[in-house]
């Protein structure tokens, strides 16, 4: 995959002249085989911390994509010591990993960082504000339950622009930087057992298995049974089958 556009990370964040806090507004991109080859390191971290950065959240998102249940967002700081990388031997893109082994790492990013916590954003924010509004609320509410506030935040993909704190993006960011690896699993494993919860109160629609994705189980039950309050009626598929269930 070719690297995206985007100005690309120099050693550390920019500092403002007139604050202490880095200033985030650059777009990290590496191709996909760079990203398999060297796997999640402290880099990132490292060059935020030699800037005196001392809380550097990582950040990712699961359920974008899904039709049903919550965007969740995890915010995860490492203690500033590169031994933590040792510790957390095995943490990778949540994408890569088997249920166990993500519940087995989130267990251990829990034990070994500063401090974590999962924010969500519900289907009905989804549906008011939009996807990219309603992850940069699963974000800022998941921030806003860490102990301490982030001096900087290394977040997956590209730049969010409805996310109101300055970062600095990361094109496949979960496959390379550490904090944002172990987010990935934090907050895959959360939204997991979320939608387990969501499969009992919603009978029928199977969401433990598909984790409220497209898959043809989902769809199945949608027609037979119609969107649940779980569900995102904004999503076209959804809709489609909300007004042939309603008519």
């Amino acid at each position: 995959m070719a690297a995206t556009t985007g100005r690309r990370f120099s050693g550390a964040p920019k500092r403002d002249e007139n604050s202490s806090r880095p200033v985030a507004d650059a777009t990290v991109a590496i191709g996909r085989d760079a990203a398999q080859a060297a796997g999640p390191s402290l880099a990132f971290e490292r060059a935020c911390w030699a800037q005196g950065a001392i809380y550097v959240a990582g950040v990712d998102e699961v359920g974008r994509g899904a039709w049903a249940g919550p965007v969740v967002a995890a915010a995860v700081i490492l203690p500033p010591n590169p031994a933590v990388a040792s510790a957390l031997a095995g943490v990778d893109d949540s994408k890569k990993l088997l249920p166990r082994e993500r519940e087995r790492l989130a267990a251990l990013i829990l034990k070994h960082a500063v401090a974590a916590a999962v924010g969500q954003a519900p289907p009905g924010d989804v549906d008011r504000c939009g996807l990219l509004p309603a992850t940069a609320r699963a974000m800022e509410r998941a921030l806003a339950l860490l102990p301490h506030d982030p001096d900087h935040l290394l977040l997956d993909g590209l730049p969010l622009r409805a996310l109101a704190r300055r970062h600095t993006a990361i094109v496949r960011g979960d496959a390379l930087c550490l904090s944002i690896a172990a987010a990935s699993i934090v907050a895959k494993v959360a939204r997991d057992r979320l939608m387990g919860e969501l499969d009992g109160l919603h009978p029928g629609y199977a969401f433990a298995a598909h984790k409220g994705y497209g898959a043809p189980a989902h769809v199945a039950a949608l027609h037979q049974l119609g969107p649940s309050p779980a569900h995102r009626l904004s999503y076209a598929p959804v809709a489609a089958i909300a007004a042939q269930s309603w008519a």
